[in-house]
């Protein structure tokens, strides 16, 4: 692994990225890193061993750029960037709802780009991490982002078309799972369990029911019928999930995660 890779707007994403890669194999002297306060930065180099430049060094050295700014900071960063790649850098962009042409457009003629959607579990080595190729990017530039985002977890490759759709389901879906995880623990409270207990219980429920979802091949239907007997508690409770609406709520939550995808393409902020 003797290329050169940097991130730029190292937060926390960016730094479980760099840690994932280091564990990997990868050489901390062969990851750059930018941040916008210096504080930041030096943290990072006593922290990993890497090492922090500027945007422009950055764009001139890396042979491959991970961009991990705010969607709305996109423009910004490209228009500084722009003057700096040259057109056989492989520039990764894992900021929501901007399509790869946004970059196309911005950066010199045949640069390949690659779009990556992840979510927080990188943090763990869980993510999910969705890839889809610009019009320039190869088979290699999507095996190298393979590489790059595997090392904090699953990797998937999808249509640039379906990329808003998965971050609704995955970028943001650890979101509802610990919304769903806090409102049961409130329930537990007021059933009168204390709270660490209501939340240990709620946890490892909840790993149990995603290791047989990955490990068992069987639809998630099937799993909740094992549990559901007739007249029994768990089939109570299913019918009031279902007289307040929680499956209707559920699509049309993803829906607007979705819309708000696409806004975020076009520099909508409110």
């Amino acid at each position: 692994m003797t290329q050169k890779v940097a991130v730029l707007g190292t937060g926390k994403i960016g730094e479980a990225l760099l840690s994932g890669m280091i564990r990997a194999g990868w050489s901390p002297g062969d990851l750059l890193v930018t941040a916008r306060r210096q504080e930041r930065a030096e943290e990072l180099r006593a922290r990993h061993g890497v090492t922090p430049v500027t945007n422009q060094e950055a764009a001139k050295t890396a042979d491959t750029l991970i961009l991990t700014v705010k969607p709305q900071d996109m423009g910004t960063l490209l228009d500084e960037l722009a003057p700096h790649v040259p057109a056989d850098r492989l520039v990764i962009s894992g900021a929501a709802g901007i399509p790869t042409a946004f970059f196309e457009e911005r950066l010199a003629t045949g640069t390949p780009v690659v779009r990556v959607m992840t979510n927080t579990p990188a943090l763990v080595d869980e993510a999910m991490s969705v890839i889809s190729a610009g019009s320039h990017a190869t088979a290699g530039h999507l095996a190298h982002a393979e590489e790059i985002f595997g090392a904090v977890g699953k990797t998937l490759r999808v249509p640039e078309s379906q990329q808003d759709a998965c971050t609704a389901l995955s970028g943001s879906g650890p979101a509802y799972f610990f919304y769903l995880v806090e409102a049961m623990t409130d329930a537990g409270i007021l059933l009168g369990l204390p709270r660490d207990k209501a939340h240990d219980l709620i946890v490892q429920s909840a790993i149990g029911a995603a290791t047989m979802l990955r490990d068992s091949g069987e639809h998630p239907v099937k799993l909740r019928e094992n549990v559901t007997s007739p007249a029994g508690t768990t089939i109570n409770a299913i019918r009031e999930l279902e007289n307040h609406g929680v499956r209707a709520a559920l699509i049309a939550a993803l829906e607007a995660a979705r819309d708000r995808s696409r806004e975020l393409a076009t520099g909508t902020k409110d």
